[in-house]
């Protein structure tokens, strides 16, 4: 058994929120009982997590997306309204960390994707505080753009959609799981061969084609399924409680 209060000074200390500006509160969203026997983990506080983690007994949830973000509504109705009854009726905390998980050097987002795919991780993109969410890595021998498809194919259990940027192999690789489409520029100026996210935007193509840059999206929920998992295990062991990751299967 573990206390919410000490989960949540141990989750602050090893997080840091609060040296990340991000688009919704980080940490403890919502109390619930301050008795801790089981955890569920998941990547967003979907109401059918909600359902689930009621059926495992939940005292905590623990998710990569949560609530209160900075453009939705404040009114509480509608679907914001059943989420909320549902988590205060049955007295469950929800703990949400977003991009103090994508950048964590050890649960986060960005380095659990690398292990699962094995990616050769070197590190951040550059020095730049705003590269930190950028991983890159190179291989001792180049890959095929096929060969790296069907890797992730077969680790995320999801086709990716391929962008090729010519015909060429793999040898310099940069990331960002969720929706990193944006940094695809920088992965093109720092000279890698490929770029992967979870998201794609029109204008990607254009830019992989024109620049000579592979670009792969392989779907925002599946790239980040493992950061919150790993972090909800070592909860577990830190707390000596039981844990479950819930995937809540999503094609986007």
């Amino acid at each position: 058994m573990a206390l919410r209060s000490e989960m949540d000074q141990y989750l602050t200390s090893i997080m840091q929120p609060q040296n990340y500006v991000d688009y919704s509160p980080n940490g403890l969203q919502v109390q619930g009982k301050e008795e801790v026997h089981v955890l569920v983990s998941g990547v967003s506080a979907c109401q059918a997590l909600l359902d689930q983690a009621i059926a495992c007994q939940a005292d905590v949830i623990l998710v990569h997306h949560g609530y209160f973000w900075r453009s939705e509504p404040v009114e509480v109705t509608g679907i914001k309204y059943q989420r909320l009854s549902t988590l205060l009726t049955h007295n469950i905390n929800l703990f949400a960390y977003h991009i103090p998980l994508d950048a964590n050097t050890i649960f986060g987002n960005n380095v659990q994707l690398a292990k699962h795919l094995k990616l050769p991780l070197i590190g951040p993109l550059s020095s730049h505080k705003e590269d930190a969410l950028i991983l890159h890595g190179e291989y001792k021998e180049p890959i095929s753009l096929e060969a790296l498809g069907a890797c992730i194919e077969t680790g995320l259990q999801r086709a990716p959609l391929i962008i090729a940027g010519g015909d060429h192999p793999i040898k310099r690789i940069a990331w960002c799981t969720g929706a990193g489409q944006e940094f695809f520029a920088k992965a093109i100026d720092a000279g890698m061969d490929c770029f992967i996210t979870g998201e794609v935007s029109e204008y990607c193509v254009h830019m992989a084609r024109e620049a000579k840059v592979h670009f792969i999206s392989a779907g925002h929920h599946a790239t980040e399924r493992y950061g919150v998992k790993a972090l909800g295990d070592h909860l577990a062991e830190a707390f000596d409680i039981k844990h479950q990751f819930i995937d809540i299967d999503s094609p986007v």
